[in-house]
């Protein structure tokens, strides 16, 4: 399978996904590094994630079900996943470091992601999520690297810093994109920028 056949597969999984919860009447919001491409980051490969809050993440497993989608109720205590072919779809409602509340889903922004109408994580939320999922078992920045390369002139860097402070492995990714040249040093303000840059097919 190219490259190109697994992102057709992945933009399939998320217009169904995005189509069948926005029927439902389930609010929701797209999460990781699908989020950060719908705003100009590096295309996704693998799967989509989308966060829910804790109540409505059983509905829609269930809703997704319906719509012909696998599902599974992994051991994990924090997320379900479902399938569209092989595209997997994690529905994540208690993320690293940060609560899915009505506020939290509120600070999303509802961009044209591939012509389809998404609500899409706020930036500073996700990467939150990501940098305090980072643990000694998983132990990889190449992902957060190239979103933080593609995205940086859109990130409020020192707030990014003050929220995930309590974590060494955030502390050591934000001295690697500092001495990247990505992001500014510890101290220095974020450069003033438009939060969403337009993007080409169909994105915002």
């Amino acid at each position: 399978m190219t490259a190109n056949d697994e992102f057709e597969r992945l933009i399939a999984a998320l217009k169904i996904t995005v189509a069948t919860l926005r029927d439902r009447g389930i609010p929701f919001m797209l999460g990781g590094s699908a989020a950060a491409w719908a705003r100009g980051g590096p295309v996704p490969r693998k799967d989509l994630d989308l966060m829910l809050k804790p109540a409505d993440a059983q509905p829609a497993l269930e809703a997704l079900g319906d719509a012909g989608m696998r599902t599974e109720h992994p051991p994990e205590e924090w997320l379900y996943k479902a399938w569209h072919d092989d595209v997997l779809v994690d529905l994540i409602f208690r993320p690293s470091g940060l609560d899915i509340t009505d506020e939290t889903l509120g600070r999303a922004e509802t961009l044209s992601v591939m012509a389809v109408s998404t609500p899409v994580m706020n930036l500073e939320d996700m990467l939150v999520t990501m940098l305090l999922s980072i643990d000694e078992h998983c132990l990889d920045y190449g992902a957060l690297v190239a979103i933080a390369r593609s995205l940086r002139e859109q990130i409020d860097w020192a707030g990014l810093r003050t929220r995930t402070v309590s974590s060494p492995y955030a502390k050591a990714f934000f001295t690697l994109v500092a001495e990247l040249g990505i992001a500014p040093p510890a101290g220095a303000p974020s450069p003033a920028a438009p939060r969403v840059r337009v993007l080409p097919s169909g994105r915002r």
